[in-house]
């Protein structure tokens, strides 16, 4: 049996890797205002300036504690925030499962807060084209003067994300993420042990344990989702996501989706086919929402699954409270002809921030808010919470208890990821060597995760075409509408997997075309084209 990264007795952890340290007293708005002679002379406590206060848009990310918090502005934690980096925070939460629609919505109301949280690059459809309309600031000089921590911990790819290559001005802050293989394939080991069966490795391998499991009585032998969002593991198996960062260069010159791999797509379609109709699949996987995906998975109801490695200990928590004997272990991605299997790779910038350029009077605060983020203080404080509250400080030797239950692993999450805006997300090593559980997260980001995924070419502002053809426009993980009906169709055998072609033909007369001639321009010219 291949080497698992089991998770067999799990303390909670949180899942967000340090950006760096920087000197822990780089801190943003301390610095007071300077007083006169006169004035000091009279009292040597120099004057301190007032809390520098901003509004910032934020997605709930689907994190319990923030959707479930009944005035985020008032949690201890941000007030703890604002107390450090002297700041007023007006926090705007933006639900996550409409995050699009809201973000459109708050540009074409112009109520638009002083600090925008975008999702990645300069040119996010949840951006609203705000850059190219100069509703947000230049930042470069901005950065070399109070950023310089920001500009020296954050990778040179993650700024290009966010640079307009024609101005060469840099328009946001990037949260990054250093390790682009981020999702893995979960399964439950005490199932696999109970079914008598090896690790799988290829496709055929991957439904035979399923079948296994659904003879075991197990509700969901592999854990579907709506739009195969967190469902597409054996689209990676074939190659052929079709996301936005997953155009090819084809043989025949062309730069085009993935999917126009057709007898590619037609297996991965047909495996997808095989699992519904024999009962692999829930037969209502295409409505099944988040937090619904995540309550199935935890209470024990599925055997396999896909979702970010870094929610092993969170999730496997959960798992473990819920159903006592339960393991779990990330495991290699089936593979397909190719030998190869995985999810597609990250965007480098997870999360990203843009001033409004209303705000301009209190920019340079804000960026000195922002590059705290970078600081051994707040390292401390995002990983661990509260000092003599949550952990012990004596003389640099930590003390802390990584917390057991539901609210507390709600609790750390919030605060290793949600909180902390700016950070290397891949996952938090503070907390992750204070068990061996953790270490495992670790060790399955470093041997086994940078061994599979899915890369390819991403265009950064998207492709004229994708905002012309919204039918023919991918989300971050969703295939395009117009192909994502038909596939479901195929599934559900409402059509046939032989008229996929035919599905081409359609997408190349309703825009295709002229979406694959700029996109083989662009990457020819080398414009805006990232691999």
């Amino acid at each position: 049996m291949k080497k698992l990264f089991v998770l067999a007795a799990i303390a909670a952890l949180s899942v967000s890797m340090i950006s760096g340290c920087s000197n822990k007293n780089n801190e943003p708005s301390k610095a007071s205002n300077t007083p006169s002679d006169s004035t000091a002379a009279n009292n040597n406590k120099p004057e301190e300036t007032k809390p520098t206060k901003f509004s910032i848009s934020m997605r709930t990310l689907n994190v319990p504690y923030v959707e479930q918090n009944p005035d985020i502005n008032k949690d201890k934690y941000v007030v703890e925030l604002e107390k450090m980096t002297n700041t007023d925070l007006d926090i705007r939460l933006i639900p996550h499962n409409e995050y699009q629609d809201k973000m459109i919505q708050m540009f074409a109301t112009n109520d638009i807060p002083d600090v925008v949280q975008g999702s990645g690059g300069i040119s996010g459809q949840e951006l609203a084209g705000a850059v190219q309309n100069g509703v947000f600031l230049p930042l470069n000089d901005l950065l070399e003067q109070y950023g310089q921590n920001l500009l020296k911990l954050l990778p040179k790819e993650a700024w290009d994300r966010l640079t307009d290559a024609k101005t060469g001005n840099i328009y946001g802050i990037p949260e990054v993420l250093s390790n682009p293989s981020r999702r893995a394939t979960w399964i439950r080991t005490d199932l696999l042990e109970k079914a008598g069966k090896q690790i799988p490795t290829t496709v055929e391998e991957t439904i035979d344990v399923l079948r296994a499991f659904k003879e075991l009585g197990v509700e969901h032998p592999y854990m579907g989702r709506k739009n195969f969002k967190y469902a597409d593991t054996f689209f990676g198996s074939y190659d052929v996501f079709g996301y936005l960062n997953q155009f090819k260069l084809f043989p025949d010159g062309q730069v085009k989706p993935s999917f126009f791999d057709a007898d590619a797509m037609k297996k991965a379609v047909g495996t997808y086919k095989t699992m519904f109709d024999e009962g692999l699949i829930s037969k209502e996987f295409a409505t099944i929402e988040s937090a619904d995906f995540k309550s199935i998975v935890t209470s024990g109801k599925a055997g396999m699954w896909s979702m970010n490695a870094n929610e092993l200990p969170i999730w496997g928590t959960q798992l473990m409270t819920n159903v006592p004997g339960a393991k779990v272990a990330l495991i290699p991605s089936p593979v397909g002809d190719d030998g190869k299997g995985g999810y597609a790779y990250y965007n480098p910038v997870t999360r990203s921030y843009f001033i409004n350029i209303s705000a301009k009077d209190k920019a340079a605060e804000i960026v000195k808010f922002f590059d705290w983020m970078v600081s051994e203080q707040a390292e401390l404080f995002f990983s661990y919470g509260i000092e003599g509250e949550d952990y012990q400080n004596d003389g640099g030797t930590i003390t802390y208890s990584p917390p057991t239950d539901e609210a507390g692993t709600n609790k750390q999450r919030f605060l290793n990821y949600w909180l902390w805006m700016v950070q290397d997300t891949t996952y938090n090593k503070r907390i992750a060597e204070l068990s061996e559980p953790g270490k495992q997260m670790v060790d399955a980001f470093d041997n086994l995760l940078t061994k599979e995924g899915r890369g390819g070419i991403e265009f950064d502002p998207r492709l004229e075409a994708l905002v012309k053809y919204p039918d023919l426009s991918p989300l971050s993980d969703q295939l395009p509408p117009l192909v994502l009906e038909h596939v479901l169709k195929m599934v559900y055998g409402k059509e046939s997997i032989d008229t996929y072609d035919k599905v081409l033909e359609e997408y190349l007369s309703k825009g295709g075309s002229e979406l694959i001639e700029e996109a083989t321009t662009r990457y020819n010219s080398k414009e805006n084209a990232f691999e």
